[in-house]
């Protein structure tokens, strides 16, 4: 049993971490890692409230999926469950009430809610105990429910929750649905500014920046192991990478429709119209007032520069669009960024972003085959690419390709 300086410092931690992140993905994912830490237990699911259905958006189970597992979700990602008291996950939405229950399978028979094994049986995991509790902000609204699934002693056996620890673990919940509030909001904002990309461009779909997003993040965290860089950086990193990376073509808006909607092929002085994208996007964040700020300029300005140094727009001033001192070549126009004169942001969204084009049909193409697609990266590492991170890409591929099955074009997942 935790002391009650152990605990409070615990909420106080974890309320000053949570307030540091802005993706609603990994908000999820700190939120259900620390309640698992905070109550020991084997598993647990954060399901989001969208109208009368919560949504499983996040679920770890460290005997189906340990930590040591490339991708944790599971069997138990996009479960849809109503908000009506026939479920135990539902219940809690529907009343506002959290359950501490010590075995799911000898459940009282006069109560309305009953346990769903199926899941179970799929998997061959026994649930036993949980506590479930409503993710309610302090406007009252409840934003979704916090699973936590078959806590564990000290030598590792399932038991029943500490009743102790339900006090503490509410203001966790309240805590945590307080913030994802905000980061509903934070996401809903780059969400309306890719809308209105979209509108100009039909390609730009919230599938479509999700995914690439998603890439990104993915390829970062593994290059980042790599070089040996501490999880807590790598944390706070991909945090900004996400939702800087859904933004990247969000430049399109100021790109006239007679260039952006052209059936044809552009000519040259279009095309040139067309590569200025860039550096529109890179101006609609002229002031840094954060690291998001800064890392989504980056992305807009350089994810269309080549490891070549034959990319757009090059060594440019973002206000009078004419090459830097000292970057002019004959032509007089900029001298493309080469290599690591390229920021790692801008490297990683250029592989992100061209695989996803590659791989999903558009109005003007069918979708390559997968083969073809990853041929074509490896064709052109160290020409377009940084050839490490196509290296590091390709040797996650597998995690690519779950990750892309998240966002279909016909859904707008972007909760």
């Amino acid at each position: 049993m935790k002391n009650y300086n152990e605990t409070l410092q615990q909420l106080l931690d974890f309320g000053l971490d949570i307030s540091q992140i802005k993706d609603i993905d990994f908000l999820l994912e700190k939120i259900l890692s620390e309640a698992r830490k905070f109550t020991n237990c084997d598993a647990g699911t954060i399901y989001i409230k969208d109208g009368h259905i919560i949504v499983s958006r996040y679920s770890q189970n460290d005997t189906i999926s340990p930590p040591s597992a490339t991708h944790r979700k599971s069997v138990y990602s996009n479960i849809i469950i109503r908000v009506d008291n026939t479920s135990i996950a539902g219940y809690v939405a529907a009343t506002g009430r959290h359950l501490n229950i010590a075995d799911v399978y000898n459940l009282d028979q006069s109560l309305p809610f009953a346990f769903n094994r199926s899941f179970d049986d799929l998997t061959g995991y026994r649930t036993k105990s949980q506590l479930v509790l409503p993710l309610t902000s302090m406007r009252g609204e409840t934003v979704g429910v916090l699973q936590l699934i078959n806590a564990r002693d000290k030598e590792g056996n399932y038991c029943s929750f500490d009743v102790n620890d339900e006090s503490g673990i509410v203001y966790f919940a309240v805590t945590a649905a307080n913030a994802i509030e905000r980061a509903k909001i934070t996401r809903e904002i780059i969400l309306r500014m890719n809308r209105m990309a979209e509108l100009r461009d039909p390609k730009e779909t919230g599938p479509h920046v999700n995914r690439v997003a998603a890439y990104s993040v993915a390829l970062y965290e593994s290059w980042a192991t790599r070089k040996g860089i501490g999880q807590d950086e790598i944390d706070r990193t991909r945090d900004i990478l996400r939702m800087a990376a859904m933004l990247h073509d969000v430049g399109k808006v100021a790109i006239s429709d007679n260039i952006l909607k052209k059936p044809g092929r552009f000519t040259s002085e279009e095309y040139d119209i067309m590569k200025l994208h860039t550096v529109y996007g890179a101006r609609l964040f002229p002031d840094v007032y954060s690291e998001l700020d800064e890392a989504a300029a980056s992305v807009a300005l350089n994810h269309h520069e080549r490891w070549d140094g034959n990319g757009y727009p090059g060594h440019i001033s973002l206000a009078t669009l004419k090459p830097l001192p000292g970057y002019e070549k004959e032509d007089g126009t900029a001298r493309g960024k080469k290599g690591e004169e390229i920021p790692l942001f801008g490297r990683i969204v250029a592989i992100a972003d061209v695989y996803d084009a590659l791989s999903n049909r558009r109005c003007y193409k069918e979708a390559w085959d997968p083969s073809d697609v990853t041929d074509e990266l490896k064709k052109d590492a160290g020409t377009v690419f940084d050839p490490e991170l196509v290296e590091v890409f390709l040797d996650n591929i597998d995690l690519i390709r779950q990750i892309s099955l998240q966002f279909p074009d016909n859904s707008e997942n972007n909760i």
